[in-house]
């Protein structure tokens, strides 16, 4: 317990990270699973005195991702009185074999600030920490049960990716630098959890003014080549 002294962190002060990533058909999120307990929660952590809010986050991530360069967005404060849940922690501090005081700082009331973090999947080298086991990817159409009020930050973080989902997609890619126009509505499709007319979808992505078109794709094959996009910088 020497890394979390009480002095080292500001009180009362968490975060939590909704990580997704897209698989190539569907969008992926990111959880840890407690050690010794099969407790599936969000990556998160605390901040020290001396750091900025957005600079713990990232540190989390990268600690956890091995990835330097992330978008991040702060979406949401958790500061219900039900999410404090003192016999919980004491549980996980318990896996650790190690003697917590009772009145240790862990088991206090936290408000936590919500972010999530758009990431190139295949870049990903997830590492558990002190306290889990494992970190691992789950499809979000599918998330199971998890600690604390995480399931509600997870759905709040994609009500809000869903509703700001054209800007978001030029702060940072989740396909190749170039794409196809199918390749980015199974994008549209993974996100908003819902299928999407082909020529509409077409239609409204190059009246939004954000693509520029390239050489088509061709495989070989006898189909019709699609064009190749990207996102104008």
């Amino acid at each position: 317990m020497s890394t979390l002294k009480r002095e080292e962190y500001i009180p009362h002060l968490a975060y939590d990270s909704v990580i997704f990533g897209f698989s190539g058909e569907k969008l992926k999120i990111l959880l840890i699973e407690y050690h010794k307990t099969g407790w599936l929660a969000l990556p998160g952590g605390f901040v020290k005195i001396h750091e900025p809010l957005d600079e713990a986050v990232k540190r989390g991530l990268r600690e956890r991702t091995s990835l330097h360069d992330i978008y991040l967005e702060q979406f949401y404060t958790f500061g219900s009185l039900e999410r404090n849940k003192p016999e919980i922690m004491r549980k996980i501090m318990a896996s650790q074999e190690k003697v917590v005081p009772e009145d240790h700082w862990l088991f206090e009331r936290f408000v936590s600030v919500g972010y999530y973090a758009l990431i190139d999947y295949e870049k990903v080298e997830p590492r558990p920490d002190a306290l889990s086991d494992s970190i691992s990817w789950y499809d979000v159409d599918s998330v199971p049960d998890l600690l604390f009020d995480h399931n509600f930050i997870v759905q709040k973080a994609l009500e809000h990716l869903r509703t700001h989902l054209d800007q978001k997609l030029l702060s940072v890619n989740l396909l190749p630098e170039r794409f196809t126009m199918k390749e980015l509505q199974q994008v549209y499709e993974a996100i908003l959890g819902e299928n999407l007319n082909r020529a509409n979808f077409q239609r409204k992505m190059l009246s939004l003014g954000i693509l520029e078109r390239h050489e088509k794709l061709y495989s070989g094959g006898s189909h019709k080549a699609p064009y190749l996009y990207s996102f104008l910088k």
